[in-house]
């Protein structure tokens, strides 16, 4: 697996996997940013491409000192998987 690209131009982080490419999309308002959408491709399912990616784009969401709204259900679900990372969360 390559690392997390943000992809500002297209407002994605990208992870590039076996020559395919897992997508979290997102819209930036201010220190804000809105997760709207995971998209990996079928030929990656199962082998926790979705939860790098995540991982990968909140961490540099952190490291940005951003807050996030996961609209997206996968982010907010992995969110409540690992606590560690709700502090992120918009409230």
């Amino acid at each position: 697996m390559s690392e997390i690209i943000n992809n500002k131009a297209h407002q994605r982080y990208e992870l590039e996997v076996e020559g395919h490419l897992a997508t979290e999309h997102y819209q930036l308002d201010g220190n804000v940013i809105t997760f709207e959408h995971t998209d990996v491709p079928k030929q990656l399912g199962g082998k926790g491409v979705g939860s790098k990616l995540v991982q990968g784009a909140l961490d540099q969401v952190r490291a940005a000192g951003l807050k996030l709204i996961p609209q997206c259900p996968f982010v907010k679900a992995w969110i409540e998987k690992h606590p560690a990372y709700a502090d992120l969360v918009k409230r």
